[in-house]
């Protein structure tokens, strides 16, 4: 039993650098870890980046109305809402385009948690929405770039990108970079199927 979990942990320690790869670049292809994306700006120097995409079958006008609205204060962010909630997000995904939060401007807010937001640096419609924030985190960036993909659709790229302040930044953006891929991954998936059903608005 002993041998096993040794062998267990040596072909994870092993393989860690392919399974951080896997999770830090979900989905992404080559050029798109390679681009220059809007909100590269805010954290030039970021000692952790992750680049993860996706095509959705819809135009991105459309995959913009829901992108726009997330927030847990407003349509949520298309994941595990009781994971979220467990943690005390108070999230409830939407499932239909709310004309209501159909709007930001760069420095509104919009919140992670009731008492944790990340500051609007970009919204360009149908193009980028760039978040920003440093408290209580590493200095952090939160893009999500729309571009073009064949057949009228659109290929969702969500970057993340930390820069450490301290030492101690490390310990701390690693397991949220780990956890966001979790989410992340599903959002990217609820963001599809929402958009992809071309559900009109509310």
């Amino acid at each position: 039993m002993r041998q096993a979990l040794l062998t267990v942990g040596v072909l994870g320690l092993v393989n860690l650098p392919v399974l951080r790869a896997a999770w830090l670049h979900f989905g992404a292809t080559e050029a798109e870890l390679d681009a220059a994306l809007p909100g590269d700006d805010l954290v030039q120097d970021a000692n952790l980046v992750a680049t993860r995409a996706v095509t959705i079958a819809a135009t991105r006008e459309e995959v913009w109305r829901w992108v726009v609205q997330i927030g847990a204060d407003r349509g949520g962010f298309y994941s595990y809402d009781l994971l979220e909630n467990a943690i005390g997000c108070n999230v409830r995904s939407a499932d239909q385009v709310e004309e209501r939060w159909q709007h930001l401007e760069p420095g509104d807010r919009v919140h992670l948690h009731p008492q944790t937001w990340l500051e609007v640096a970009e919204a360009t419609p149908g193009r980028a929405l760039v978040l920003h924030g440093t408290d209580p985190m590493p200095d952090f960036s939160w893009a999500f770039v729309l571009n073009r993909a064949p057949r009228d659709g659109t290929r969702l790229i969500i970057r993340e990108r930390y820069g450490y302040r301290s030492g101690w930044d490390g310990l701390v953006a690693e397991p949220i970079c780990v956890a966001s891929f979790i989410m992340t991954e599903k959002m990217m998936r609820g963001i599809r199927a929402r958009a992809e059903l071309g559900v009109r608005p509310g």
